[in-house]
Protein backbone atom coordinates (compact mmCIF):
# COMPACT_ATOMS: atom_id res chain seq x y z
CA UNK A 1 0.00 0.00 0.00
CA UNK A 2 1.28 3.51 -0.92
CA UNK A 3 2.28 5.71 2.00
CA UNK A 4 0.38 8.37 1.48
CA UNK A 5 -3.11 5.79 1.36
CA UNK A 6 -1.80 4.25 4.74
CA UNK A 7 -1.53 7.96 6.06
CA UNK A 8 -4.81 8.73 5.51
CA UNK A 9 -6.37 5.44 6.17
CA UNK A 10 -4.58 6.52 9.57
CA UNK A 11 -6.19 9.59 9.74
CA UNK A 12 -9.42 8.55 9.31
CA UNK A 13 -9.05 5.79 11.93
CA UNK A 14 -7.60 8.75 14.22
CA UNK A 15 -10.40 11.03 13.74
CA UNK A 16 -12.81 8.19 14.22
CA UNK A 17 -11.14 7.76 17.68
CA UNK A 18 -11.17 11.21 18.38
CA UNK A 19 -14.49 11.51 17.97
CA UNK A 20 -15.34 9.02 19.51
CA UNK A 21 -13.12 10.03 23.15
CA UNK A 22 -15.09 13.63 22.53
CA UNK A 23 -18.13 11.61 23.46
CA UNK A 24 -16.11 9.64 26.07
CA UNK A 25 -14.33 12.94 27.44
CA UNK A 26 -18.25 14.84 28.02
CA UNK A 27 -19.37 11.55 29.58
CA UNK A 28 -17.08 11.16 32.15
CA UNK A 29 -16.99 14.80 32.80
CA UNK A 30 -21.20 14.37 34.10
CA UNK A 31 -20.14 11.42 35.89
CA UNK A 32 -21.37 8.47 33.80
CA UNK A 33 -19.54 5.89 31.70
CA UNK A 34 -19.65 6.15 27.60
CA UNK A 35 -22.04 3.53 27.54
CA UNK A 36 -24.42 4.40 29.75
CA UNK A 37 -24.14 7.56 27.79
CA UNK A 38 -25.04 5.30 24.54
CA UNK A 39 -27.89 4.15 26.33
CA UNK A 40 -28.79 7.82 26.79
CA UNK A 41 -28.18 9.43 23.53
CA UNK A 42 -30.13 5.98 21.96
CA UNK A 43 -33.26 6.36 24.08
CA UNK A 44 -32.87 10.21 23.13
CA UNK A 45 -33.07 8.81 19.49
CA UNK A 46 -35.90 6.39 19.51
CA UNK A 47 -38.04 6.51 22.48
CA UNK A 48 -36.37 3.57 24.32
CA UNK A 49 -33.61 0.91 23.68
CA UNK A 50 -32.68 -2.80 23.43
CA UNK A 51 -29.33 -4.32 24.63
CA UNK A 52 -29.00 -6.05 20.57
CA UNK A 53 -29.89 -2.56 19.36
CA UNK A 54 -26.89 -0.82 21.10
CA UNK A 55 -24.44 -3.57 20.69
CA UNK A 56 -25.40 -4.24 17.24
CA UNK A 57 -25.09 -0.05 16.41
CA UNK A 58 -22.20 0.44 18.09
CA UNK A 59 -20.13 -3.04 17.96
CA UNK A 60 -20.33 -3.71 21.88
CA UNK A 61 -20.03 -6.89 23.45
CA UNK A 62 -23.60 -8.02 24.91
CA UNK A 63 -22.06 -9.00 28.11
CA UNK A 64 -20.79 -5.20 28.69
CA UNK A 65 -24.11 -4.02 27.98
CA UNK A 66 -26.25 -6.45 29.94
CA UNK A 67 -23.69 -5.04 33.21
CA UNK A 68 -25.11 -1.25 32.23
CA UNK A 69 -28.45 -2.18 31.65
CA UNK A 70 -28.58 -4.14 35.07
CA UNK A 71 -26.86 -0.78 36.41
CA UNK A 72 -29.40 1.02 35.24
CA UNK A 73 -32.69 -1.08 36.28
CA UNK A 74 -30.96 -1.54 39.45
CA UNK A 75 -30.75 2.36 40.07
CA UNK A 76 -34.18 3.03 39.22
CA UNK A 77 -33.18 4.97 35.27
CA UNK A 78 -34.26 2.66 32.88
CA UNK A 79 -37.64 0.36 33.32
CA UNK A 80 -39.18 -2.38 30.59
CA UNK A 81 -40.93 -1.54 28.01
CA UNK A 82 -43.85 -4.09 27.09
CA UNK A 83 -44.97 -2.30 24.33
CA UNK A 84 -41.72 -1.61 22.68
CA UNK A 85 -40.66 -5.43 23.38
CA UNK A 86 -40.62 -7.62 20.42
CA UNK A 87 -39.74 -11.53 20.95
CA UNK A 88 -37.51 -12.04 23.19
CA UNK A 89 -35.95 -8.50 22.59
CA UNK A 90 -36.70 -6.76 25.63
CA UNK A 91 -37.15 -2.85 25.27
CA UNK A 92 -36.35 -0.47 27.50
CA UNK A 93 -37.67 3.58 28.76
CA UNK A 94 -36.14 5.66 30.96
CA UNK A 95 -38.70 5.84 34.30
CA UNK A 96 -39.79 8.94 35.37
CA UNK A 97 -36.80 8.53 37.56
CA UNK A 98 -34.79 7.96 34.85
CA UNK A 99 -35.75 11.39 33.10
CA UNK A 100 -35.00 13.30 35.76
CA UNK A 101 -31.73 11.81 35.64
CA UNK A 102 -30.83 11.71 31.80
CA UNK A 103 -32.60 15.59 31.23
CA UNK A 104 -29.69 17.48 32.47
CA UNK A 105 -27.36 15.65 30.61
CA UNK A 106 -29.41 15.47 27.32
CA UNK A 107 -29.69 19.20 27.64
CA UNK A 108 -26.04 19.50 27.70
CA UNK A 109 -25.23 17.45 24.96
CA UNK A 110 -27.96 19.02 22.77
CA UNK A 111 -26.66 22.40 23.28
CA UNK A 112 -22.78 20.93 22.40
CA UNK A 113 -24.03 19.24 19.02
CA UNK A 114 -26.17 21.90 18.37
CA UNK A 115 -23.12 24.12 18.66
CA UNK A 116 -21.11 21.89 16.72
CA UNK A 117 -23.30 21.45 14.02
CA UNK A 118 -23.39 25.74 13.84
CA UNK A 119 -20.30 25.63 13.74
CA UNK A 120 -19.07 22.69 11.08
CA UNK A 121 -22.91 23.41 8.86
CA UNK A 122 -25.27 20.84 8.24
CA UNK A 123 -24.82 20.14 4.33
CA UNK A 124 -20.97 19.18 5.86
CA UNK A 125 -22.38 17.27 8.15
CA UNK A 126 -24.66 15.23 5.72
CA UNK A 127 -21.39 15.06 3.34
CA UNK A 128 -19.18 13.61 6.20
CA UNK A 129 -21.74 11.08 7.15
CA UNK A 130 -22.50 10.30 3.41
CA UNK A 131 -18.96 9.22 3.02
CA UNK A 132 -18.26 7.36 6.26
CA UNK A 133 -21.45 5.06 5.31
CA UNK A 134 -20.04 4.46 2.02
CA UNK A 135 -16.54 3.43 3.15
CA UNK A 136 -17.88 1.62 6.12
CA UNK A 137 -20.34 -0.51 3.21
CA UNK A 138 -16.76 -0.60 1.52
CA UNK A 139 -14.82 -1.75 4.18
CA UNK A 140 -17.82 -4.17 5.11
CA UNK A 141 -17.19 -5.73 1.34
CA UNK A 142 -13.18 -5.79 1.33
CA UNK A 143 -13.73 -7.86 4.90
CA UNK A 144 -16.08 -10.08 3.26
CA UNK A 145 -14.62 -11.14 0.25
CA UNK A 146 -11.64 -11.84 2.28
CA UNK A 147 -13.33 -13.92 4.79
CA UNK A 148 -14.44 -15.71 1.85
CA UNK A 149 -11.10 -16.20 0.09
Amino acid sequence: MKYETLKLLNDVNNAIIKFRGIYSAWSYEHGISYNEMLVLYTIREHGYCTQKQICDSYLLPRQTMNHVFTVLRNQGILQYSNEKSVGKEKAYVLSEQGKEYATPFLVSLDTVESRAIELLGEDTLEQLTELLLQYDGALTTALEEKRQK
